[in-house]
């Protein structure tokens, strides 16, 4: 893809997201902070519009003309989910609040009646707490054993040492597909036939690589599969957990409640199908509905053209970092080989605390993440207390890229002359 390409992909969409047409400071907004979450398209803000102002009902029990509209778009919403991620079936997608919902979903539903004393579960040293804490859980309920595959000299998944790990005493390996830190893209579908070759399940945090690239859970042999809404340019409130289907029915409901019921007695009940035995209560619907729209919008535009694009994106950025001699980025290098990682950069520039350096750049317009982004066990690994994160997405623009640098260089040279 040429430059000339890339920027008129930018060109096409910008128009479509209201929000980056405004000054923060009285400069121009450059939102550099896409990995926490992602801005949303006017299709994604008319559909949420268009059903509180016309289909505004309750789901799946009424049978009115707003509830059947309502329960039309709520479940619409699935069908587009279920082929965006190639599910083999609609009843495979189980809608959530968040990915976090949905690994606990996993965590106690599977990991209560599956996970013994003595199991052992499989993370790596750069999971997002959502995906270390209801393992953590898990195992005190359980008496399960905790093990982590570490990093390469690259800081990316080490896969010998994963394969290390792997015995008949593992039950469960729960690995993150793209890092939001280190930005490298794991190896997920050898990571899955390797822990199948033990008979151990595989759940997939997704959150970074269902909004940037191409998923195809059959083709990834996963047996769970999760993300959330907010970082796919639909609204916060709204994720998906993928699930095989006959494990989906093995498993018990995590929640009891309307919605997920057949009949109830006063004694007992018998639960609803797939995926409604999931979805107690009464769901996010407008939430789910936007989602579905964010779902049209990326498919409209394509995955494989989103990803090609951030892969320029990010070598253009790492480009530019590589000239100021005070960054330190983390993750591995993208212009080694631009297919190894993901649209973001973690980086840190000296003596200058993340935090000091993005409420300088704030002031420019510039938002970026500072922090230790959900990973403190990743950022005591690699010896950072915190650092600063640019994450990129397909509304921006190598322009974008080239103003925060020289606000970059301008607040490291402040702080110099502070600090001498």
């Amino acid at each position: 893809m040429t430059a000339i390409q890339e920027k008129t992909l930018a060109a096409k969409v910008r128009a479509d997201f209201p929000i980056l047409h405004q000054e923060i400071h009285e400069k121009p907004l450059i939102y550099f902070d896409n990995a926490a979450t992602s801005q949303k398209p006017n299709a994604v803000l008319e559909a949420l519009q268009h059903y509180y102002e016309f289909d505004n009902a309750n789901v799946h029990r009424g049978v009115h003309t707003l509830s059947s509209r309502a329960t039309d778009a709520y479940e619409g919403a699935r069908d587009k989910v279920a082929a965006f991620v190639k599910a083999a079936s609609r009843q495979e997608i189980v809608f959530t609040r968040n990915a976090s919902e949905a690994i606990n979903l996993v965590a106690y539903a599977w990991g209560n009646a599956n996970v013994q004393v003595g199991d052992e579960i499989i993370l790596s040293v750069m999971e997002h707490h959502s995906n270390l804490i209801p393992w953590q859980l898990l195992a005190q309920r359980s008496g399960a054993v905790l093990k982590f595959v570490e990093l390469t000299e690259t800081q990316e998944f080490d896969l010998d040492h994963y394969k290390s790990l792997l015995s008949d005493k593992t039950k469960l390996v729960s690995v993150v597909h793209v890092s939001n830190t280190l930005g490298c893209i794991n190896p997920v579908q050898e990571i899955v036939q390797l822990a199948h070759h033990v008979g151990a399940r595989v759940l997939i945090d997704a959150c970074q690589s269902v909004p940037h690239m191409p998923i195809d859970v059959q083709s990834l042999g996963c047996d769970w599969l999760v993300a959330s809404g907010h970082k796919m340019c639909g609204p916060t409130g709204a994720g998906f957990l993928y699930g095989k289907l006959d494990l989906l029915r093995s498993m018990p409901p995590f929640l009891g409640g309307g919605e997920m019921i057949a009949d109830v007695f006063l004694d007992h009940s018998t639960y609803a199908d797939l995926p409604h035995k999931f979805e107690a209560g009464t769901p996010a619907i407008a939430e789910a509905i936007g989602l579905g729209a964010a779902v049209d919008y990326l498919s409209n535009i394509g995955m494989d053209k989103i990803h090609a694009y951030e892969q320029e994106l990010t070598s253009y950025l790492f480009q530019q970092l590589a000239q100021i001699p005070e960054v330190k980025t983390y993750g591995p290098n993208p212009n080694a080989d631009a297919s190894n990682r993901a649209a973001l950069a973690s980086f840190t520039t000296g003596a200058v605390h993340p935090h000091d350096l993005s409420t300088i750049l704030d002031q420019a317009g510039i938002a970026i993440r500072a922090g230790h982004h959900c990973t403190q066990p990743l950022h005591r690994h690699i010896g950072a207390q915190s650092t600063a994160r640019a994450s990129l997405y397909f509304y921006n623009t190598r322009e974008e890229i080239d103003a925060f640098i020289v606000s970059l260089k301008e607040a490291i040279e402040f702080f110099g002359s502070i600090f001498g």
